[in-house]
């Protein structure tokens, strides 16, 4: 398997045919097979009956081809259901997770016309005047609707609308269609990376990024699909728990969380076939990269590299991870790699150039944003029937075998632990607090904690050793601004005020000249007590890389995320004896208050 296209399971698949055809297809070939499971299960035939009521209901509020639905839910069954009747009205659905600042998510549902969201219940957020809220399963004194057979669409009808993050501080939508869906998935079974028996796969990416994409749609070609809920998620025991007891086949995840399961995953294999990991959302580090090639090699587990951006429908290419060195292999089926140079011009063969990709899984654009749209969908000058081609701002190179090697960015867009984030997003919202005149954002690394974001700002009132109460905003005060309005992984870890940006004599931002980034610690009179206290603090310590840790410290201000949350929680059991789960840590950032919990959870009170 040294070439993706050259795989001895090629199939080949037909493209046009639309998923929810294939789901279909797949009720009538196995109505009784476990078709999702999470905390119970639902068969083919089950969730047929779920989608088709649902659907009914939806098309009773208006749902079409053209419209656009909001889903806001947990993950579970319910969610694979509500995505199913969505597609079967012939709408898109618009992923809003709950878990998002309000203004965040009444931004997008602003931006995407959204009149209707799914919902699983009265919990969630306060939507916008005008949005119905629709529970996905009908409560018992619902009426009963007539089931909806699915409406006919065109390989060009919406299927989804991500948003992602935006350079100008608004999130910019990408708007999927059908036929590019169908392409990718065609194209994945066509390059070998699907098997044509069935499988059972584990999803694991958040429903508001577009790798759920290729996860939860195997379910329209009769594959199994375990949804992993957030404890499964953040815990490498549970996890593995829950890949046994279902006979998972195939996992996603990105490179930052293999560390944490490398352990867990490598013992494991299912009914003789080894597990399969579909590796994406960022680079693969090249200790990664070694590992995962020596586990092929042995067939202790097998490793596919997958890349594409949200604009071209998930993956575009993609590599077995059997050799030595990084890279993002081949494209798949269908689409068209090329590497240019400024003027559009193809680089000479192993010159680093800038990736723009064509075919049939491009995406129709940014909504309500042409000029942008226009930007970075542009005419493909290598194709005599006007077709677009998208700049990913992706710098690669061609290798000798032809495979593609990342190389970086073209601009300030970073993958922050499979997270697409753009800087100047951040910098927007920085900038709109009263107290900040100018920032930048950028990504550094060095510490325990791994790649982290740090803001520069000049205050308002120009003086730096203000006091808060003169107008100068505190580090404190900048993190509650940014949280009302950003999701948590796009939170800096630190906060440094500046006399000035300093600049280049091209007048840029001199990003070597900026001063190194150095979390803010609580104040000293704050030390660690007890055993609890001291315990955790040690733990934060060594996962964070910080010598001194106070008990009024806050964990994400000190450069904690959700995968340093995992080997805190891991810890704590495996010294304390005491279970619990990463979210636990999110509700107790500060030292001190996760002390208490953990002691409550001690003893019991």
């Amino acid at each position: 398997m040294t070439e993706i296209l050259e795989d001895p399971r090629h199939t080949a698949p037909d493209h046009t045919v639309d998923l929810l055809t294939r789901f279909q297809q797949a009720v009538a070939a196995a109505p009784d097979r476990i078709a999702v499971s999470h905390h119970g299960a639902l068969t083919f035939a089950e969730l047929d009956r779920h989608t088709a009521r649902l659907a009914g209901v939806l098309a009773g509020h208006g749902a079409a081809p053209g419209r656009r639905i909001g889903i806001s839910l947990p993950r579970g069954t319910d969610l694979v259901v509500a995505l199913l009747a969505v597609w079967r009205t012939g709408a898109a659905y618009v992923p809003l997770d709950p878990a998002y600042p309000q203004e965040r998510l009444h931004a997008m549902v602003r931006d995407a016309g959204i009149d209707v969201v799914l919902t699983g219940g009265s919990d969630g957020p306060v939507w916008p005047e005008g949005v119905r809220t629709l529970p996905v399963a009908p409560p018992p004194e619902a009426p009963e609707h007539t089931p909806a057979p699915p409406v006919p669409v065109s390989a060009q009808t919406p299927a989804y609308v991500i948003y992602t993050s935006g350079s100008t501080g608004v999130p910019k939508g990408v708007e999927s269609t059908r036929g590019a869906v169908a392409a990718l998935v065609a194209g994945l079974e066509e390059a070998g990376l699907y098997d044509q028996r069935h499988r059972v796969v584990a999803w694991n990416a958040s429903v508001s990024f577009d790798a759920s994409v290729q996860q939860w749609a195997r379910v329209c070609r009769g594959d199994t699909v375990v949804v992993l809920g957030e404890a499964e998620r953040t815990d490498p025991a549970l996890l593995r728990a829950v890949l046994d007891e279902h006979g998972v086949h195939d996992l996603d995840l990105t490179p930052s969380h293999w560390p944490l399961l490398r352990d867990d995953l490598l013992v494991r294999s299912t009914e003789g076939r080894p597990l399969r990991l579909f590796m994406g959302g960022e680079p693969v580090p090249e200790g990664t990269w070694r590992e995962l090639a020596a586990a092929h090699d042995a067939r202790r587990l097998e490793a596919v590299n997958l890349y594409g951006p949200t604009e071209c429908t998930v993956d575009v290419t993609a590599a077995w991870i059997e050799d030595s060195a990084p890279h993002i292999g081949r494209p798949l089926p269908g689409v068209r790699c090329h590497v240019l140079d400024t003027a559009l011009r193809p680089v000479p063969f192993g010159e680093e150039g800038e990736l723009y990709l064509a075919g049939r899984q491009l995406a129709v654009g940014y909504v309500n944003r042409p000029a942008l749209t226009a930007t970075r969908f542009v005419a493909d000058p290598f194709a005599a029937d006007g077709t677009r081609m998208y700049r990913t701002g992706d710098l690669v190179r061609r290798r000798p075998d032809n495979s593609l090697e990342y190389r970086g960015r073209s601009d300030r867009q970073v993958k922050l632990r499979g997270y697409r984030v753009e800087l100047g997003d951040i910098e927007a919202a920085l900038t709109t607090h009263p107290g900040v005149a100018a920032a930048v954002v950028t990504l550094h690394s060095g510490t325990a904690a791994g790649e982290q974001l740090a803001a520069y700002y000049v205050a308002a009132t120009g003086a730096v050793g203000d006091t808060p109460a003169t107008g100068t905003p505190t580090p404190g005060t900048l993190r509650a601004h940014l949280a009302a309005v950003l999701p948590q992984f796009m939170l800096p870890t630190t906060y440094l005020a500046l006399d000035a940006i300093p600049l280049t004599v091209n007048g840029k931002v001199d990003l070597a000249a900026l001063p190194a980034p150095e979390p803010a610690s609580a104040a000293p009179e704050s030390a660690p007590e007890g055993e609890a206290e001291t315990l955790i603090a040690a733990v934060w310590s060594e996962v964070l890389g910080r010598e001194h840790i106070r008990a009024d410290d806050d964990f994400f201000a000190m450069g904690g995320h959700s995968l340093i949350a995992l080997r805190v929680v891991a810890r704590l059991k495996k010294q304390l004896g005491v279970a619990m789960s990463a979210r636990e840590v999110y509700r107790h950032p500060r030292l001190r208050d996760l002390a208490r919990h953990v002691e409550s959870l001690r003893t019991g009170r």
